[in-house]
Formats: C-alpha cells, sequence, structure tokens
C-alpha cells in the first residue's frame, strides 16, 4: 500500500446564509497523519465531506496526487476512485453479515482503480484475518456486527475500509466510544498504517490521540483555519487557546 498528497485550496461550502466552510487550505503529504480539531460547530465534518464529495465545493479546488478535481468532478465516486476512503461519526455495517464478512466487503472498495492487483480469495481471507487480530475482532469475527457495541462496529468499519488499500483516509471521529486500552490500539494501530505509506487524515476531539501521532495539526473555528503546524506549536498558539478555553492571552 501506499498514498499519495492531497490539497485543499482555498475551499468554501455555504448553505443558505450558513459560511460552514471558509477559504480552507492545508496539504497533507503522501504517508503522514494530519488532525483535524476545533470546537463544535467548527465545520470539521463539513470539511470531511467536501474531500469526498459529499458535498461539492461552492470555490476552491482539491489535489489529491496529480488529479485537480474542480467544480464539475465533486463526485464521490470520481473522488474514491482516486483511492480516498473515509469513516463516519456513527459506524456503519451491514447488520446481516458478521464481522469478517463485514470487512471483507471492503476488498469491493478497489476494484475501480486500474493500478489495484487482483487478489484471490485466499489472500483477502488471510488479509482479514490479520486485520482482525491488530484490531483484537479474531474472537468475534463470527459474530453478526450488528450486535457489537457502538465503538466496537466503529473498529469494524475502520477494518473494511484498511481492506480496500486506500492511498488517503479520512477517519471522522474514530475514538468515539473507545475504551481508553482501545484507543491506544487505535493509535498504534495508526502508525502502522503511516509506515505503511498511506495518507491519514482525523477528525476527533481526543487531543491526546491527535496530539500524539500526528504529523501536523489544523484547527478550525467558525469554518476558519486558526493555526497549523506541528502538534507542540499549535497547542502553543494563542488562538487555539483562545478557541477551546474561551479566553484571549
Amino acid at each position: 500500500m501506499s498514498g499519495c498528497r492531497l490539497e485543499a485550496r482555498a475551499i468554501s461550502k455555504s448553505f443558505g446564509g450558513v459560511i460552514a466552510v471558509d477559504n480552507v487550505s492545508f496539504t497533507a503529504e503522501a504517508g503522514s497523519i494530519t488532525g483535524i480539531v476545533g470546537p463544535n460547530g467548527a465545520g470539521k465534518t463539513t470539511l470531511f465531506n467536501l474531500l469526498t464529495g459529499v458535498y461539492a465545493a461552492d470555490h476552491g479546488q482539491l489535489v489529491i496526487d496529480d488529479a485537480t478535481i474542480g467544480r464539475s468532478g465533486w463526485q464521490p465516486h470520481k473522488i474514491a476512485r482516486l483511492g480516498v476512503a473515509r469513516t463516519f461519526q456513527s459506524a456503519r455495517v451491514f447488520p446481516n453479515l458478521n464481522v469478517f464478512d463485514n470487512v471483507l466487503v471492503g476488498a469491493q472498495a478497489g476494484l475501480g482503480r486500474s493500478k489495484q492487483k487482483h487478489r484471490s480469495s485466499a489472500q483477502l481471507a488471510t488479509e482479514v484475518t490479520a486485520l482482525l487480530s491488530a484490531l483484537d475482532l479474531s474472537e468475534r469475527s463470527r459474530v453478526a456486527a450488528s450486535t457489537l457495541p457502538a465503538g466496537s462496529q466503529k473498529v469494524v468499519e475502520l477494518a473494511r475500509v484498511l481492506l480496500g488499500r486506500p492511498k488517503v483516509l479520512l477517519l471522522d471521529e474514530p475514538a468515539s466510544g473507545l475504551s481508553e486500552a482501545e484507543t491506544t490500539r487505535l493509535a498504534d494501530l495508526l502508525v502502522a498504517v503511516r509506515s505503511l505509506g498511506i495518507t491519514v487524515i482525523i477528525v476527533d476531539h481526543n487531543l491526546r490521540l491527535v496530539m500524539g501521532i500526528c504529523d501536523q495539526v489544523v484547527v478550525m473555528d467558525a469554518g476558519r483555519v486558526i493555526a497549523s503546524g506541528d502538534p507542540a506549536a499549535v497547542q502553543a498558539d494563542p488562538a487555539v487557546r483562545a478557541a477551546y478555553l474561551g479566553v484571549a492571552e
């Protein structure tokens, strides 16, 4: 697996008179982890929806590897074919399938990409087994995914997305509902994913997780980027402290 560079160039989106994302620019380099944080209502999930084509931007461009996406190309299937995959705040599993088969479905994600090599049934089964082991789900592989706790369902969804071998992986609140031990395993997994060269972009309210694994952090407030840089610099930024603490320094 290998990742690619993703660049947002002055992306904006309004709903009626409300500006949800306002002239947002940032670059996620190939094989890096970028965290996007900010208070509730900052525009983080809307930005994710723009990066994956759920919404079309009013203005701006999205660059994925060598492909530049303007307004006419802002469609989910086109962006997915470039290797961009995501998870959602609420887990989305197939309720009638067990955990193993839920993950196996992820193999379909790469079929529209010409550079994806065909994998045999035996190879896919081996990869699913390895993912379930890494995520501590082996003992529940034959359990209906819908019977798992919400946090565990999100982990199943993550495994399914990884089986599709994405180039860019967008994770929306992956640590929500996870225990401390599960969050630690998630952090270890994302670091391992980065080591494979996959580009990871994560939105999460768990600042300990974000600051602990990210190469860069982008902070949003009221739809705008108010700071970006390495975790230490961002945490020390007065504008960031004001946005979170509600006090100016």
